[in-house]
């Protein structure tokens, strides 16, 4: 008998899935520290996750690496932004890598002295063919909905006006967020009444457990922070039509450690895209990670995840 249609779609998400995460698996997450996240289990602890990464990453300085810090790129306090280039540039204009960080939508910071995080994200771009771009944006509830999107935007500008100068292409530039930044992140590219007269400025998005319909949502404290507590504005403010109907291409990854509501999301995220005339995102699940450790991880030997966004923007789509 021959398979449904309707599970075809959902047969090559398998796949895709199955595919990159194995390729993931050649070097991925130590055993011991597997079995320490094991244990730990579906939680959400940075601190002690970041005890287990931090003896691993280096801290500035980086060599071979210049850093700008706390660049302006709007009018509040908290748009700022650092920049990460290798101190030698050649071979043309590099692809870009902005990160936007996690912290529920309440909390967070770009870079955190004597932490290597998140300067680990942008010390692995610069490394490894990319300009790195970290940035940090204003937070709830301060800053509701939908103050996100409208930071990245900003930030977005920023590096399309500026970024050549630094060795950058304007044309390559990828956007990744992880958790409330995944949040940010698919806001931005959803909605384009945030695109501006240039567009969306972007060659695709990096979507790392982020939550992308509100509807489908028990809302934390931390959710309703920033969304607020009006049910009836949480489909216009939800990514999930925006992000399938979209073109601009997808890496969407989830860790498979990740609280429950994370892995929801994810798999109503990718089967609706599967089922769209665009068809299935590159995707990935992410072997023995956590919810922190995933992001934690880059710029060590581990690369889950690094690998993903390497094949991702190698190949365009």
């Amino acid at each position: 008998m021959p398979a449904s249609p309707l599970l075809a779609p959902l047969a090559r998400l398998a796949a895709a899935t199955l595919l990159l995460t194995g390729a993931a698996a050649a070097q991925g997450v130590p055993p011991d520290i597997a079995t320490q996240l094991k244990e730990m289990g579906r939680v959400i602890d940075p601190p002690k996750v970041g005890a287990i990464y931090g003896r691993l990453q280096q801290q500035e300085p980086f060599p071979g690496i210049r850093i700008e810090r706390d660049i302006k790129y709007g009018s509040a306090e908290r748009h700022r932004l650092d920049v990460f280039t290798p101190e030698t540039v050649g071979g043309g204009p590099r692809p870009v890598l902005i990160f936007v960080h996690g912290g529920g939508f309440v909390a967070g910071d770009k870079h955190t002295p004597g932490t290597p995080f998140n300067d680990n994200v942008a010390a692995w771009a610069a490394k490894n063919g990319f300009i790195g771009v970290n940035l940090t944006y204003r937070l709830a509830p301060q800053a509701p909905w939908p103050a996100g999107a409208e930071d990245v935007c900003a930030a977005v500008r920023w590096v399309g006006d500026n970024i050549g100068s630094r060795g950058g292409d304007g044309a390559r530039v990828y956007l990744m967020g992880h958790s409330a930044g995944a949040v940010h992140v698919a806001s931005y590219v959803s909605h384009p009444e945030f695109h501006g007269p240039k567009g969306v400025g972007l060659a695709g998005a990096i979507l790392v457990s982020g939550l992308y319909d509100l509807t489908a949502l028990s809302f934390s404290k931390f959710e309703l922070a920033y969304f607020g507590d009006d049910a009836a504005t949480y489909a216009q403010r939800s990514s999930l039509a925006g992000l399938v109907g979209g073109k601009l291409p997808l890496l969407v990854m989830m860790a498979e450690l990740d609280p429950p509501p994370f892995e929801q999301q994810y798999k109503l995220l990718t089967e609706q895209l599967c089922k769209s005339e665009r068809g299935c995102a590159r995707t990935a699940v992410l072997a023995d990670h956590s919810h922190i450790s995933e992001v934690y991880a880059i710029n060590t030997s581990d690369i889950s995840l690094t690998s993903q966004i390497v094949a991702f923007t190698a190949s365009g789509k």
